[in-house]
Protein backbone atom coordinates (compact mmCIF):
# COMPACT_ATOMS: atom_id res chain seq x y z
CA UNK A 1 0.00 0.00 0.00
CA UNK A 2 1.20 3.50 -0.84
CA UNK A 3 0.22 6.55 1.24
CA UNK A 4 -0.79 8.51 -1.87
CA UNK A 5 -3.13 5.70 -2.95
CA UNK A 6 -4.63 5.63 0.53
CA UNK A 7 -5.19 9.41 0.50
CA UNK A 8 -6.88 9.17 -2.92
CA UNK A 9 -9.16 6.32 -1.81
CA UNK A 10 -10.23 8.19 1.34
CA UNK A 11 -10.69 11.43 -0.61
CA UNK A 12 -12.95 9.50 -3.00
CA UNK A 13 -15.06 8.42 -0.01
CA UNK A 14 -13.81 4.86 0.41
CA UNK A 15 -13.82 3.48 3.96
CA UNK A 16 -10.64 1.68 4.99
CA UNK A 17 -10.67 -1.72 6.66
CA UNK A 18 -9.00 -2.28 10.04
CA UNK A 19 -6.00 -3.83 8.27
CA UNK A 20 -5.73 -0.98 5.73
CA UNK A 21 -5.94 1.60 8.53
CA UNK A 22 -3.27 -0.21 10.52
CA UNK A 23 -0.99 -0.18 7.45
CA UNK A 24 -1.78 3.50 6.85
CA UNK A 25 -0.70 4.23 10.44
CA UNK A 26 2.57 2.38 9.79
CA UNK A 27 3.15 4.53 6.70
CA UNK A 28 2.40 7.68 8.70
CA UNK A 29 4.99 6.76 11.34
CA UNK A 30 7.66 5.40 9.01
CA UNK A 31 7.45 6.92 5.52
CA UNK A 32 4.92 9.70 4.98
CA UNK A 33 5.83 13.37 4.67
CA UNK A 34 4.05 15.99 6.76
CA UNK A 35 2.08 17.03 3.65
CA UNK A 36 0.93 13.44 3.08
CA UNK A 37 -0.03 13.04 6.73
CA UNK A 38 -2.00 16.29 6.60
CA UNK A 39 -3.77 15.20 3.40
CA UNK A 40 -4.72 11.85 4.91
CA UNK A 41 -6.03 13.38 8.14
CA UNK A 42 -7.99 16.05 6.24
CA UNK A 43 -9.52 13.40 3.97
CA UNK A 44 -10.50 11.22 6.93
CA UNK A 45 -12.00 14.22 8.72
CA UNK A 46 -13.99 15.28 5.63
CA UNK A 47 -15.25 11.74 4.99
CA UNK A 48 -15.81 10.93 8.65
CA UNK A 49 -13.85 8.19 10.38
CA UNK A 50 -15.39 4.75 10.70
CA UNK A 51 -15.12 2.43 13.68
CA UNK A 52 -12.83 0.15 11.63
CA UNK A 53 -10.54 3.07 10.76
CA UNK A 54 -10.28 4.22 14.37
CA UNK A 55 -9.54 0.67 15.53
CA UNK A 56 -6.95 0.16 12.78
CA UNK A 57 -5.15 3.42 13.52
CA UNK A 58 -5.18 2.60 17.25
CA UNK A 59 -3.58 -0.78 16.47
CA UNK A 60 -1.03 0.95 14.23
CA UNK A 61 -0.20 3.41 17.00
CA UNK A 62 0.34 0.50 19.40
CA UNK A 63 2.63 -1.15 16.83
CA UNK A 64 4.78 2.01 16.60
CA UNK A 65 4.79 2.83 20.30
CA UNK A 66 7.95 2.45 22.35
CA UNK A 67 7.21 0.87 25.74
CA UNK A 68 8.44 3.29 28.35
CA UNK A 69 8.17 4.02 32.02
CA UNK A 70 6.53 7.30 32.85
CA UNK A 71 5.32 9.61 35.59
CA UNK A 72 3.06 12.66 35.48
CA UNK A 73 3.31 15.85 37.50
CA UNK A 74 -0.25 17.18 37.83
CA UNK A 75 0.90 20.63 38.92
CA UNK A 76 3.27 21.38 36.03
CA UNK A 77 1.54 18.96 33.59
CA UNK A 78 4.99 17.62 32.70
CA UNK A 79 5.46 13.98 31.84
CA UNK A 80 8.63 12.26 33.01
CA UNK A 81 9.79 9.44 30.77
CA UNK A 82 12.38 6.79 31.54
CA UNK A 83 13.82 5.87 28.16
CA UNK A 84 16.30 3.13 27.44
CA UNK A 85 18.60 2.91 24.43
CA UNK A 86 21.97 1.62 23.35
CA UNK A 87 24.72 4.15 22.56
CA UNK A 88 24.75 3.54 18.77
CA UNK A 89 21.05 2.90 18.21
CA UNK A 90 18.58 4.78 16.01
CA UNK A 91 16.60 5.53 19.16
CA UNK A 92 19.66 7.22 20.73
CA UNK A 93 20.23 9.29 17.56
CA UNK A 94 16.55 10.26 17.61
CA UNK A 95 16.69 11.31 21.27
CA UNK A 96 19.94 13.24 20.76
CA UNK A 97 18.27 15.29 18.00
CA UNK A 98 15.94 16.91 20.59
CA UNK A 99 12.94 15.92 18.53
CA UNK A 100 9.46 17.31 18.51
CA UNK A 101 7.61 14.41 20.05
CA UNK A 102 4.01 13.36 20.36
CA UNK A 103 2.76 11.60 23.45
CA UNK A 104 -0.58 9.91 22.87
CA UNK A 105 -2.79 8.73 25.70
CA UNK A 106 -5.97 6.94 24.84
CA UNK A 107 -8.69 4.95 26.48
CA UNK A 108 -11.29 2.76 24.87
CA UNK A 109 -14.25 0.75 26.01
CA UNK A 110 -17.17 -0.85 24.21
CA UNK A 111 -18.95 2.39 23.30
CA UNK A 112 -16.33 5.14 23.40
CA UNK A 113 -12.79 6.01 22.32
CA UNK A 114 -11.06 9.03 23.89
CA UNK A 115 -7.60 10.33 23.15
CA UNK A 116 -5.32 13.19 24.08
CA UNK A 117 -2.25 14.11 22.03
CA UNK A 118 0.51 16.25 23.51
CA UNK A 119 3.07 17.83 21.20
CA UNK A 120 6.35 19.17 22.55
CA UNK A 121 10.07 18.59 22.88
CA UNK A 122 11.74 15.85 24.88
CA UNK A 123 14.45 17.26 27.12
CA UNK A 124 16.90 15.08 28.96
CA UNK A 125 17.01 15.81 32.67
CA UNK A 126 20.67 16.38 33.55
CA UNK A 127 21.87 14.98 36.85
CA UNK A 128 22.68 18.48 38.17
CA UNK A 129 19.09 19.59 37.38
CA UNK A 130 17.51 16.90 39.52
CA UNK A 131 15.55 18.36 42.40
CA UNK A 132 13.88 16.50 45.26
CA UNK A 133 10.57 17.07 43.42
CA UNK A 134 11.93 15.61 40.17
CA UNK A 135 13.39 12.64 42.00
CA UNK A 136 10.07 12.13 43.81
CA UNK A 137 8.24 12.28 40.48
CA UNK A 138 10.62 9.75 39.00
CA UNK A 139 9.91 7.57 42.02
CA UNK A 140 6.26 7.61 40.93
CA UNK A 141 7.22 6.34 37.47
CA UNK A 142 4.99 3.57 36.20
CA UNK A 143 7.10 0.60 35.22
CA UNK A 144 6.20 -2.29 32.94
CA UNK A 145 5.66 -5.67 34.58
CA UNK A 146 8.68 -7.05 32.72
CA UNK A 147 11.54 -5.81 30.62
CA UNK A 148 13.33 -7.62 27.79
CA UNK A 149 16.67 -6.35 26.52
CA UNK A 150 18.73 -7.62 23.60
CA UNK A 151 21.88 -6.22 25.23
CA UNK A 152 23.36 -6.59 28.69
CA UNK A 153 22.07 -3.96 31.10
CA UNK A 154 25.53 -2.29 31.49
CA UNK A 155 25.45 -1.60 27.71
CA UNK A 156 22.18 0.33 27.98
CA UNK A 157 21.65 4.07 28.46
CA UNK A 158 18.78 4.53 30.92
CA UNK A 159 17.91 8.21 31.08
CA UNK A 160 15.19 10.47 32.42
CA UNK A 161 13.43 12.91 30.08
CA UNK A 162 10.92 15.65 30.72
CA UNK A 163 8.13 16.21 28.20
CA UNK A 164 6.33 19.54 28.68
CA UNK A 165 3.52 19.61 26.11
CA UNK A 166 3.34 22.86 24.16
CA UNK A 167 0.04 21.85 22.56
CA UNK A 168 -2.72 19.51 23.74
CA UNK A 169 -5.60 18.26 21.64
CA UNK A 170 -8.14 15.57 22.26
CA UNK A 171 -11.47 14.14 21.39
CA UNK A 172 -13.99 11.49 22.25
CA UNK A 173 -15.74 9.32 19.69
CA UNK A 174 -18.93 7.48 20.64
CA UNK A 175 -19.34 4.28 18.68
CA UNK A 176 -22.94 3.63 17.68
CA UNK A 177 -23.55 -0.05 17.11
CA UNK A 178 -26.62 -1.45 15.47
CA UNK A 179 -28.59 -4.18 17.21
CA UNK A 180 -27.61 -7.65 16.03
Amino acid sequence: MDINDTVKRVTDGTDLTVEESREAARLVFEEATEAQIGALLAALRAKGETEAEIAGFAQGMRDAAIPISYGFDETSRDVFLRLVSTPDSEKRAFLDSRPEARVVVYEEDEDMYSSVVGVGTLRQVDLDELTPETIAQYGETQRPLFEIWADDKPDLDIELYRFAPEKLTGRTVVVERGET
